[in-house]
């Protein structure tokens, strides 16, 4: 770009009809750099719009795309209508300027008329911030303090209940003589069986692993149907609603810091524990869980299902297997994990390193389902995979492919294509589940607000009920953004980069000894959909093609491929 261009950013935290629009920030913004730096300004103007998300932080499509090209050397000023729309947060907006400053960039907000071309613009911007830091940890406080005034009821806020209990609604009438509605646990007798066999196996095995065998082989499922994982092991061995509330648990709590929102008298083990602001929410990511100083704890309504004593006893193994945990390195000689797939159940098959070498003094290594492992046998069954001998037949097969350019370029060409297409529709799709998260948990904010106000007037049932529901599709959008990011997670290969590669790939069967392992992987996943292993023969199958690669004209050893097979 010959000439610098000036920056105008506008944000809104969710799509409402109140306050300022993006329109009208743009167009406020246009008529100060009209009046103040003419309409030749006016016509190298950028704009950057970030509409549904926050201004607690910095992670905002738009604006990272700006300041991308604020540190190119693109942009010569910022304009925006108000200071808070850059952000809240006094370190973030401390951090801004100084980089701003560094990069000679003027920043301007016209509401407040601050410049930082001179030093006291530059100090009212500072001071005007710290105003909206102060306003939005105001508002975090008595969102604290709604939630002690939910803690008073020890009900059930709705979501996704934990497995074990059911979501049940109850009614109370008060001193004025209202009905009151609210939600609290009731257990489900079925599954409360099996939270209590998940604890008592832990506690025999003293493993996540030991419990995840354990459930496998005997055919457990989740509340949904699918099987258990360590994950889900582990979020239910640590969840506090199923413990009993009882001088143990107290104690226990206590030693931790926790806000113990209710007597101690109270812990006499004939009611559940609830745990309020026990897990941290923020846009695009997996809800993680806070530590126990930040919890408020109260009294549920509903009953334990585990003695507090060794809900507690959980916990310390837990600590203690986390503090001794040592993760075997991985291998980084088997090419085609993430890749390779068991015939029989349709889980991937890993890498696993033996201490034996080959002839060749390779360590020898094999395949192996993780179904059949996690299971030890029982759910699935098939033969392991040479690994040694699959990853080199699997680059012959590669090698070929070259022999005949026209069909070779088109299968890059179209699973270039197909990564590329696939990609694009998740960010998609990804950036709308997150403009409507950030917009539900906005509502959602808005209403407990609403709620502690309400005073128990007619409208808190009704206020109750919509928080329940927002939270429970808030909960489902969650999962949907955590799989998409999953399929997002390596971006799609630029066009010089694709060239570089279908360059290599073209000399592959010349190159490929020279390779690394790494570069062998890439080169692999450019052209290799899937591969499927039958327990008697590998099917390999390529992107752009519905056919797959024939292995059996390979005729250059005798070693069979299931090395257990005879």
């Amino acid at each position: 770009m010959a000439e610098k261009r000036i920056a105008i950013y506008s944000r809104k935290s969710k799509f409402t009809g109140k306050g300022e629009s993006i329109e009208n920030q743009i167009e406020l913004c246009r008529q100060y750099i009209r009046l103040n730096l003419g309409e030749d300004a006016l016509a190298r103007v950028l704009i950057y719009e970030d509409e549904g998300f926050s201004g607690g932080n910095l992670q905002r499509p738009q604006f990272k795309r700006m300041m991308v090209d604020a540190k190119s050397g693109h942009l010569s000023a910022i304009v925006v209508y108000r200071l808070d729309r850059i952000s809240r947060n006094i370190g973030d907006f401390a951090g801004l300027i100084e980089s701003l400053n560094d990069m000679k960039i003027s920043f301007v907000s016209i509401k407040e008329q601050f410049d930082t071309n001179s030093p006291m613009g530059r100090a009212m911007m500072y001071i005007a911030s710290v105003f909206s830091q102060l306003e939005r940890e105001t508002i975090a406080e008595r969102i604290r303090d709604n939630m002690h005034e939910l803690a008073k009821t020890g009900r059930w806020l709705g979501g996704v209940t934990p497995t074990g209990y059911t979501s049940e609604q109850v009614q109370r009438v008060t001193v004025d003589g209202k009905i009151r509605k609210s939600c609290k646990l009731k257990i489900v007798p079925q599954e409360a069986e099996l939270v209590q066999l998940i604890f008592a196996t832990f506690l025999e095995t003293q493993s996540l692993t030991g419990v995840d065998t354990f459930l496998l082989q005997h055919g457990y499922k989740t509340k949904n149907g699918k099987n258990f994982t360590r994950f889900a092991i582990k979020g239910i061995l640590t969840n506090p609603a199923y413990a009993q509330a009882d001088c143990a648990i107290w104690n226990y709590l206590e030693e931790q810091g926790a806000d113990l929102f209710v007597e101690q008298e109270s812990f006499d083990g004939s009611h559940g524990l609830m745990a309020y602001n026990r897990t941290e929410q923020k846009l695009g990511k997996t809800n993680q869980i806070r530590p126990i100083e930040d919890w408020i704890i109260a009294l549920g309504t509903h009953q334990g299902l585990i003695e507090g004593s060794e809900w507690v006893k959980v916990q310390y193994l837990l600590a203690q297997n986390r503090s001794k945990c040592y993760r075997k390195p991985r291998s980084h000689v088997a090419l085609l994990s993430g890749l390779l797939i068991c015939g029989a159940c349709g889980e991937y098959m890993r890498p696993k390193l033996s201490k034996r070498e080959n002839v060749a003094g390779e360590f020898i290594y094999s395949y192996v389902c993780e179904m059949k492992e996690r299971s030890h046998g029982q759910r699935c069954n098939i033969r392991n995979v040479s690994g040694n001998l699959l990853d080199n037949k699997v680059l012959e097969e590669i090698k070929k492919l070259p022999q005949s350019d026209r069909q070779f370029m088109r299968y890059l060409k179209q699973g270039e294509q197909s990564i590329r297409g696939d990609r694009e529709d998740n960010y998609r799709q990804l950036d709308q589940l997150e403009r409507g998260l950030s917009e539900k948990e906005q509502e959602i904010n808005a209403l407990l607000d609403t709620f502690a106000k309400a005073g128990g007037s007619v409208a808190e049932d009704y206020l109750l009920k919509r928080i329940e529901t927002l939270h429970g599709e808030s909960e489902g959008m969650r999962r949907q953004i955590e799989e998409l990011k999953k399929l997002t997670v390596a971006p799609p290969m630029l066009d010089m980069q694709f060239d570089l590669l279908q360059q290599m790939m073209t000399c592959f069967a010349t190159t490929v000894e020279t390779m690394t392992v790494e570069q062998k992987r890439a080169a692999i996943r450019t052209c290799v959909q899937k591969i499927v292993w039958d327990s008697a023969q590998v099917h390999l199958y390529l992107f752009g093609s519905e056919d797959e690669v024939d292995f059996s004209e390979q005729t250059d050893s005798d070693e069979p491929l299931g090395e257990d097979s005879k």
